[in-house]
């Protein structure tokens, strides 16, 4: 009995311990560029263009060059970057969010926030923590040596020199020092251009059609309406989406590059502007004569993958380029299990496949322990034009597919074997999602060496590629395990500066709220970041309301946000943002009556009317008449 006990707590133990291991369910995704923008993956030390649709994740660095913008999505949430701005993520898994600032402004609208998440902006001065769904922003001034944070809705608490303090709606906060701040809280300034152009791509994800078919935690779902169409897919398919005006010869997976992410491995980057979504959730089926896509149960919280696709190669596979063997793949169809190449646990491989599509938990586990993946057959491995090929050289190196898909015909089909990974070990090309080395501007030094605060501890930096490749190279195809990164990083210098310091102990300070003195209160823009002719107008922010809560005495007379233009069509209804617990607040300050000049004039017509004296009547003549008589 004994013995069993501890067999049932080792298989609980090597679980857990696997569990741990698993790779986030959420990565960032860059949808929108405008301008020069500048992508670094952790562990190398290159700069390259950045690439619409590419996985962002911990140790990631983008630059916002001049006269450039950029927005990202992580979950339903987006963020939304200025010119001139250095952005990195300290941390992303499921958990945490840790965003390095060290220049430039961020927005964020945060749709959603669970109990057990949290949401941190780390500057050169403070670090941020987002405590509500709402809308924020950043700006990092160094030549000022000031960090501005506005609440435009949510709550916020900033952390640094010693001080916390919390931001409510409508407040925004000035902090210059390093050490020791200095912290001045006053009325958040009016929305500028680049508030109004966040304004409107908020809109268009609210009004997105798309919504109503898949979760909203689907990262890049927004961009299917303008791509494609949703029909009814029959049977149990549900509402499907198909492509619009695809070019001859288009099949999924086919238009883009696959590129080396740890801790996923091989990754699938699309080409297409909606390229996202459908390639890392879901499933792909020919319905009608054209290519659908099929989205999991909307209901459900959708977890990541790199490239929903099987691999076929082998020694049978008979597929000879330049004097080596290809490689091929095809999209999984609806019911089919995905087969992670990365180790992970049994309780990711169900939560990955019923996120994605509509399949029993028997099937993943009798598909999941079955080495033989050659006895399950697949719905797309003999689809006409399912099936792209291309030489090792293409695959491994980043290169466009599209350009060197390689023929293969039915007989090769018929004798290649169905694999669960690529089995070639990636370049530095791959990491770097680029074959050629293309010219990136670069941050300035002064922006890469400076240090940001953080009230979190990230992770350790990714270790460097070139450190991991000889490990890559032995066991090909394949993500190193947590054990062997432990390995490496311990047999590796540390870096000669961190990029982040943790704020000192911190005790609560309740600032007075001031006036806002300057409209212009955040951070300059250089004349070279001055938006575009054709900039979209500032309008009023879309109604993202908090929880309600009672106000504080000193925020009765504050105004009320703007609400959206009545010209507005209404926004399709979208989950119910989850409020997060109420954090220790501070006592109430006391009411303090607004300056002077803040004050409602009094209009004549509101003063207490003086009424003058009342004039005796005039007599009739009758009256004087009747007096006459009366004398008489």
């Amino acid at each position: 009995m004994q013995m069993a006990k501890n067999l049932v707590w080792m298989t609980l133990a090597v679980a857990a311990i696997a569990a741990a291991q698993d790779p986030p369910g959420r990565v960032g995704r860059l949808g929108y560029v405008q301008g020069a923008v500048s992508f670094q993956p952790g562990g190398v030390d290159d700069w390259v263009p950045a690439d619409p649709n590419r996985p962002l994740i911990t140790g990631d660095r983008l630059w916002v060059d001049q006269n450039a913008r950029a927005e990202m999505h992580i979950g339903g949430s987006a963020l939304r970057l200025n010119a001139g701005t250095a952005f990195s993520f300290l941390n992303l898994d499921d958990q945490t969010v840790q965003i390095q600032l060290t220049q430039g402004s961020v927005e964020i609208h945060l749709r959603y926030l669970d109990d057990n998440q949290t949401f941190e902006v780390d500057t050169p001065n403070i670090a941020f923590s987002l405590l509500r769904p709402g809308v924020y922003r950043v700006d990092a001034n160094p030549d000022a040596q000031t960090t501005v944070v506005t609440v435009r809705s949510g709550q916020g608490e900033g952390t640094g020199g010693g001080q916390a303090f919390q931001l409510r709606p409508g407040e925004q906060a000035q902090i210059t020092g390093d050490q020791q701040i200095s912290l001045n809280v006053v009325r958040a300034a009016a929305p500028d251009w680049f508030d109004g152009w966040g304004d409107q791509r908020d809109r268009l994800e609210d009004q997105s059609v798309s919504g109503r078919y898949v979760s909203h935690e689907m990262v890049g779902y927004e961009d299917l309406d303008a791509a494609g169409t949703w029909r009814d897919g029959g049977g149990d398919n549900g509402q499907v989406w198909y492509p619009n005006a695809m070019p001859a010869g288009w099949a999924p997976y086919r238009y883009g590059h696959w590129a080396w992410i740890e801790p996923w491995g091989w990754t699938w980057v699309d080409d297409m502007a909606w390229g996202f979504a459908p390639f890392h959730y879901g499933r792909w089926a020919l319905i009608g004569g054209g290519w659908a896509w099929i989205p999991g149960p909307p209901a459900v919280r959708p977890v990541y993958a790199p490239a929903l696709v099987a691999f076929v190669g082998g020694p049978g596979f008979g597929l000879a380029i330049g004097g080596g063997a290809g490689l091929a793949w095809f999209p999984l169809g609806p019911h089919e299990v995905f087969v992670p190449s990365y180790q992970v646990s049994a309780a990711y491989v169900n939560r990955v496949n019923v996120s994605n599509t509509v399949v029993n938990n028997v099937t993943i586990t009798n598909v999941y322990n079955n080495t033989n993946v050659a006895n399950v057959r697949y719905v797309n491995q003999t689809a006409p034009g399912a099936v792209t090929a291309v030489s090792r050289d293409t695959f491994v190196n980043a290169r466009p597919v599209r350009q060197a898909v390689v023929a293969v015909n039915s007989e090769q089909l018929a004798h290649a074997q169905v694999v669960r990974t690529a089995a070639v070990a990636p370049t530095q090309a791959a990491v770097l999602g680029h074959a050629v080395m293309a010219s990136a501007p670069r941050p300035p030094a002064a922006v890469l060496a400076r240090t940001v605060v953080t009230k979190a501890t990230p992770p350790p930096p990714p270790v460097a590629f070139a450190q991991r490749q000889q490990l890559l190279q032995k066991n090909p195809g394949r993500p190193l395990e947590a054990q062997q990164i432990q390995q490496v990083r311990a047999q590796s210098p540390a870096p000669a500066r961190p990029t982040f310091r943790p704020a000192p102990p911190a005790q609560a300070v309740t600032p007075a709220v001031q006036p806002a003195r300057n409209p212009a209160v955040n951070a300059p823009r250089p004349a070279s970041q001055a938006p575009a002719p054709n900039a979209p107008a500032m309008t009023s922010r879309p109604a993202v309301q908090p929880p309600p809560q009672a106000p504080r005495p000193a925020e009765q007379a504050r105004p009320v946000e703007p609400a959206r233009p009545a010209t507005q069509p209404p926004a399709p209804a979208r989950p119910v943002e989850q409020p997060r617990p109420q954090p220790n607040v501070q006592p109430a300050r006391p009411a303090t009556p607004p300056p002077a000049a803040e004050r409602p004039a009094v209009r004549p017509a509101e003063r207490p009317v003086q009424q003058p004296p009342a004039k005796p009547k005039p007599e009739k003549k009758e009256d004087k008449k009747e007096e006459k008589k009366d004398k008489q």
